[in-house]
């Protein structure tokens, strides 16, 4: 069945009007445009809709059925045009992101803020998950950009690197390294090791970094929160070594970051999105936000 919505259109102003010079005007059809597609209609749905006298216009019992529900139909495709501009134009939506905690808590209330200013008719969601969890969560299409370390090469995942993200040592004040400005690793794997558990990116990292060396990590303490790392160095109870995205975290916590060197590590942040599905004209707006910042994103990671 072949319907267009100029048929129904042009058969809704009819039966609204009853009259065809009226329903022209209304439809910005003419006369013999607006009987073509009306019988086009009638012929597509198999009789009449209209009875038509030299006097009169009336609705044939199948047109009275069909006449509430084309009312609808028109309503409700007009209400979804009208709602898909108002999304194209930013006046409404919604955007979805994952990022992990670091990144969530430093850098991405400045982001969100900026984008409001601009777009304050659109909502955002944030979920603040491990770097694993936001490749997931975007791969799955459960939002549509991820911000993460770099996952590597994949046949459904595209990466933007934003900046690269080297790790510091995280010592308490009481520490004797915390008097210096450089701890090489060596010296910092002496002291009783904190470490993320597996399968944390981060621990898988530092292990493969330090085994190509000839250097082991020992945890003498295992967590799964970079948060609880910081409050435990701060205690006393040792030392570790975290991405600088966490530099203004630890602070908070009480413990003291230092450059970490011999080697010096480091990680690419970035935005994941999936292959093949183009962003909506809302998550699209605020990658370029998130772009345009990546240069003022270094500020945060600076000791």
């Amino acid at each position: 069945m072949n319907i267009t919505l100029k048929q129904v259109r042009a058969f809704v102003a009819v039966a609204r009007t009853q009259s065809f010079t009226e329903a022209c005007a209304q439809v910005y059809l003419s006369q013999p445009a607006l009987s073509i597609a009306i019988k086009n209609l009638e012929e597509e749905v198999g009789g009449a809709l209209l009875s038509r006298t030299t006097r009169a216009i009336a609705l044939t019992p199948e047109g009275e059925e069909f006449y509430p529900v084309a009312q609808r139909m028109l309503m409700e495709w007009d209400v979804a045009l009208e709602d898909l501009q108002q999304r194209f134009a930013l006046n409404r939506g919604r955007v979805m992101l994952a990022a992990m905690p670091s990144f969530a808590s430093s850098m991405l209330p400045n982001i969100i803020r900026d984008y409001r200013q601009l777009y304050p008719n659109v909502s955002v969601t944030v979920n603040d998950v491990i770097a694993e969890d936001v490749v997931d969560m975007v791969r799955n299409g459960v939002v549509e950009l991820g911000i993460t370390f770099d996952p590597g090469r994949s046949e459904d995942l595209s990466f933007s690197p934003l900046f690269d993200d080297r790790f510091v040592a995280v010592v308490s004040p009481l520490d004797e390294l915390a008097e210096l400005k450089v701890i090489p690793w060596e010296l910092l794997l002496k002291g009783d090791f904190i470490a993320l558990q597996r399968p944390s990116s981060i621990r898988l990292l530092i292990e493969n970094k330090l085994r190509q060396l000839g250097l082991q990590v020992a945890p003498e303490f295992e967590t799964h929160q970079l948060a609880t790392i910081g409050r435990m160095v701060a205690t006393g109870l040792g030392v570790s070594a975290v991405p600088s995205l966490c530099l203004r975290q630890m602070r908070e916590l009480g413990a003291e970051c230092r450059e970490l060197n011999t080697p010096v590590m480091s990680r690419q942040v970035g935005i994941v999105t999936r292959r093949r599905y183009p962003l909506s004209t809302a998550a699209q707006s605020l990658q370029d936000i998130v772009q345009r910042s990546a240069m003022d994103l270094t500020e945060h990671i600076q000791l």
